[in-house]
């Protein structure tokens, strides 16, 4: 896909999510997936490799979390090479955003990634979720690929504001895992997405204290 074709993609389905990126924010999600695709060759960070396919299944994909978030203060678990939390972060500058991954590696493309796009809200932690203490806790915890509901409960949920919310981004409506929550927790909604340009399900799992 040409560099054009690649951008089109990019702001047509940020519009489609009700999004109108600015000119730098399209700039940024452009060397986003430029700098992933280059570290990827080295360092195996998705599997995911081409660029157009990054632009869905990586940066639009992670902007369809966006309308559910609340508060200021939002931590992404596990956030791999860092999605969702690098493009919410590009479209919300006023939130702070803590990016939080046990793997080396990533953690380092995502320190990189903060830098290279001058992400001035931006804190990554080198660690796992379930061990790590924040100074203060969260509005928001967001998990992408964690596994069942009830284990981004185990190791997240010590993260969240008492009124909080985990935000756990699924595929096909997870009904087994909604009734297998850990005491205390229970599920607020599940928000049906559409992820444009892909022909997958999506769905958002909204959980808050019993």
């Amino acid at each position: 896909m040409s560099p054009d074709a690649l951008e089109k993609t990019l702001v047509e389905g940020a519009r489609e999510l009700g999004i109108s990126l600015k000119p730098a924010q399209t700039a940024s999600f452009l060397r986003l997936v430029a700098e992933l695709a280059e570290w990827n060759q080295r360092f195996n960070l998705t599997a995911i490799t081409e660029p157009a396919d990054m632009v869905r299944k990586h940066l639009l994909d992670s902007l369809t979390v966006q309308p559910y978030l609340r508060g200021a203060r939002i931590a992404d678990v596990g956030t791999g090479a860092g999605f969702p939390g690098l493009p919410l972060a590009v479209i919300d500058p006023e939130r702070r955003y803590t990016l939080i991954e046990a793997t080396g590696k990533k953690a380092r493309f995502v320190a990189h990634a903060v830098a290279a796009l001058g992400l001035a809200n931006v804190e990554v932690v080198n660690a796992r979720s379930e061990s790590w203490r924040a100074a203060l806790p969260f509005d928001c915890v967001i998990s992408r690929a964690l596994g069942k509901l009830a284990d981004f409960v185990r190791v997240a949920g010590h993260l969240c504001t008492r009124d909080g919310r985990l935000l756990a981004m699924k595929g096909r409506r997870p009904a087994d895992e909604l009734t297998d929550l850990p005491a205390g927790w229970r599920v607020i909604a599940v928000h049906e997405v559409r992820v444009p340009g892909l022909d997958a399900e999506r769905c958002i799992v909204e959980l808050g204290r019993a």
